[in-house]
């Protein structure tokens, strides 16, 4: 009689989950290199894209309780400016001039900041964004002090000190070149993503739907913060993310490393 075939009757599940978990760890531990101990960036990726969602939930309050004014995007406040000239309803030809003006004293007091830091990007982002949450402090004390909804003036009042924050938090972002990083725009990381799409490269990829994904959130927390409750309470939301970015911006952007120096 030839001998018992011994049949080994594992599920394959148990060997399959040995594989996968080990993998999924090391993902894991990849994508956290990615974002917060970048070789070559450091915590930036990570802090950056924290400051994208509340570029998000700014935009939703600028667009919804500030009558139709971009705070982040100047792009689209350009349009707009066009659209108030000729009389379009619906747009202030003011609140769009303001948060231009806004926007460019921020970039340009960002500058000489860019100019003492450039040697020390984690020192630059310490800088910029702990002023920025100070002017972001400032307009939120405007919109909590006049109640929703704005008056003319604190609309306005609003959008040129919160733009002066989103010129130097721009400004900032340039400098550090960050890949998919700017914070405030994402039409050349779209472009990017599908002109990309053949190269299959995961984390190149996943890099630029996070940032997509991140504004999303940010605007759509943001707009249901402004028609659930109130734009004051948004407004607190983006001043809580940059308070986070300050406090990691602390904590992790004086480590010592190549990713200090600049890119460029």
């Amino acid at each position: 009689m030839p001998a018992a075939v011994e049949i080994d009757r594992t599920p394959a599940t148990t060997h399959t989950n040995v594989g996968v978990r080990p993998r999924l760890s090391r993902l894991a531990a990849e994508e956290r290199e990615q974002w917060f101990d970048h070789p070559r960036h450091g915590p930036l990726p990570g802090l950056l894209l924290v400051l994208t969602i509340a570029t998000g939930v700014v935009d939703a309050v600028s667009i919804l309780a500030l009558g139709r004014v971009f705070i982040a995007n100047m792009t689209g406040n350009v349009v707009f400016i066009g659209f108030a000239l000729v009389g379009a309803p619906g747009f202030s030809l003011a609140a769009s001039l303001l948060a231009v003006a806004g926007f460019l004293i921020g970039a340009a007091a960002c500058g000489p900041v860019i100019a003492r830091w450039r040697a020390a990007r984690g020192r630059l982002l310490i800088t910029v964004t702990t002023i920025e949450l100070v002017l972001m402090c400032g307009a939120l004390a405007i919109a909590a002090g006049s109640g929703a909804p704005f008056g003319y003036t604190a609309r306005n009042l609003i959008a040129v000190v919160a733009a002066t924050a989103l010129g130097m938090q721009n400004a900032a972002a340039r400098e550090l070149a960050v890949p998919d990083a700017t914070t405030t725009v994402l039409t050349m990381t779209l472009t990017g993503f599908a002109a990309d799409l053949r190269e299959r490269n995961a984390h190149l990829l996943l890099r630029r739907l996070l940032a997509v994904g991140a504004m999303l959130t940010g605007a759509l927390v943001g707009a249901e913060l402004v028609l659930r409750q109130s734009a004051t309470w948004a407004l607190t939301l983006a001043v809580a993310l940059i308070a986070v970015v300050v406090a990691g911006a602390w904590t992790l952007g004086r480590r010592p490393g190549n990713w200090q120096t600049p890119t460029h």
